[in-house]
């Protein structure tokens, strides 16, 4: 076998653009020191088996999403919209992830390292489908392809075996819906992550209404008394003391799926995550229709 010498290299990487790009992309990402400064970036890193060095936000993200968790050992860089772009200049990331139109701009970002945006949706209203070709782009760009495919075609085997699990209850209307305050609540319809999963598994939603560019709408709780003959399921998100306050209400309890008992909290799970939100969500259905 011939020795590798650095001529022998260079040439291969001259016949072979894909070679000189994996060398690359070796050289410049260190998967070590890449920083998340939205939820939606976390989760992809995490399901391709990376820990982000940093991110934001982290006391709300433990409320708001909650899986997957984060060690202790991850450094919160201060708001998602307003990152404390020193401590991002002190960090030396290699690579900084953010959300499409969230945050700092692009512009802000590159000037501190290496930076690549991901879309919540590509304007298609399907969530879920543009979560997955985040997930292989940014494979590529650290290197996990493997891990990437891995995953997906562990969440088509897992959408399958929910789909059959979930088949007896396609019939009946599903409410999603979390409290905002005493007098509002966020409702998920039309392009929302939950819409597109319970598309896939034949599940009906109840929300018809208006949604804005997420699949979400904040609304009067008053108008949730037109919702009939559905099951109301409420995503908490550490506002339990909120909880009781509406619970107490007359508007509340004259809610129909409240009188008919229909009504059902979950644990949290993020509106606006990728597929390991999606999966969660699945987990979340199995457990709470099968009980």
């Amino acid at each position: 076998m011939l020795p590798i010498t650095r001529r022998r290299l260079l040439t291969a990487m001259v016949i072979s653009p894909l070679l000189w790009q994996q060398t690359l992309r070796a050289e410049t990402i260190d998967s070590q020191r890449i920083v998340a400064l939205e939820w939606l970036p976390i989760e992809l890193m995490m399901a391709l088996g990376v820990v982000p060095m940093a991110a934001a936000e982290l006391f709300n993200y433990r409320d708001w999403v909650g899986k997957p968790e984060l060690p202790a050992s991850v450094i919160d860089v201060g708001l998602r919209t307003e990152p404390n772009l020193e401590l991002l200049t002190q960090l030396k990331p290699s690579l900084i992830l953010y959300s499409s139109g969230y945050g700092p701009s692009p512009q802000t970002l590159s000037r501190i390292a290496p930076s690549q945006g991901f879309a919540f949706n590509n304007g298609d209203g399907k969530p879920l489908t543009a979560a997955r070709q985040s997930l292989m782009q940014l494979a590529q760009r650290i290197g996990r392809e493997p891990q990437a495919r891995t995953h997906l075609t562990m969440l088509d085997e897992f959408f399958a075996d929910m789909r059959t699990r979930l088949a007896p209850r396609a019939a009946k209307p599903l409410l999603l819906m979390s409290l905002i305050d005493k007098r509002h609540a966020i409702v998920f319809g039309k392009g929302s992550l939950f819409l597109e999963v319970m598309q896939n598994l034949g599940l009906q939603n109840a929300w018809q209404g208006e949604t804005n560019f997420w699949g979400s709408a904040v609304i009067g709780i008053e108008r949730l008394a037109a919702i009939h003959d559905a099951d109301a399921l409420c995503l908490s998100h550490g506002d339990d003391a909120l909880m009781k306050q509406i619970a107490a209400t007359e508007l509340w309890q004259s809610l129909p799926f409240v009188r008919q008992g229909r009504f059902t909290r979950v644990p949290t799970v993020w509106f606006y995550g990728a597929t390991l939100s999606a999966m969660a969500f699945c987990q979340t259905l199995d457990k709470v229709l099968e009980a």
